[in-house]
């Protein structure tokens, strides 16, 4: 088993990892990530997020996890955000997971960023089991929000009362 950056060469079965996830999470139908859009994030001119992914011992790639930089402004310092770590479930029991985040929180010392952030949906108790046998403690008094689609775009052109909205 190794743990090991993720290279472009990669980005098929990130995207079919990320579908699987998706399954998982009961939300398949909400993907419209393409192998495209991956390698551009990933791997473009301006990439805006980094991924690992795992080999399982009889030489797959079994698993995956992808984060981005944040910042804390009490820390004063980066962070980072894993937005998705999985695992294929036939894989899972080889320490794949355990190597995954250990890669990530092994960057985040050797660059001195302040924390490792993520989210666990509140039904998946596998993962939040692991998440806490990892040392890691849930941030119940926060909650999370988002803004997509038609609410995001009526904001972004919502005018400042009595001013025209800003050029995009």
């Amino acid at each position: 088993m190794s743990i090991r950056p993720a290279t472009a060469a990669d980005v098929p079965v990130i995207a079919d990892l990320i579908r699987d996830l998706a399954a998982y999470e009961r939300a398949a139908d909400e993907v419209r990530i393409t192998e495209a859009d991956l390698a551009r994030h990933l791997f473009g001119e301006n990439p805006v997020a980094f991924a690992h992914v795992a080999i399982s011992s009889n030489e797959i790639l079994a698993g995956f996890s992808l984060a981005f930089l944040t910042f804390s402004t009490w820390l004063g310092r980066p962070g980072i955000y894993l937005e998705d770590l999985f695992v294929r479930p036939e894989c899972r029991g080889q320490g794949l997971g355990r190597g995954l985040m250990r890669a990530l929180a092994r960057t985040a010392v050797k660059r001195g960023y302040g924390r490792l952030d993520w989210a666990a949906l509140d039904w998946n108790t596998p993962a939040i089991d692991f998440y806490r046998e990892l040392g890691a403690v849930p941030l119940e008094e926060w909650t999370t929000f988002r803004l997509t689609g038609p609410a995001l775009v009526a904001l972004a052109e919502d005018p400042a009362p009595g001013k025209p909205p800003p050029p995009v």
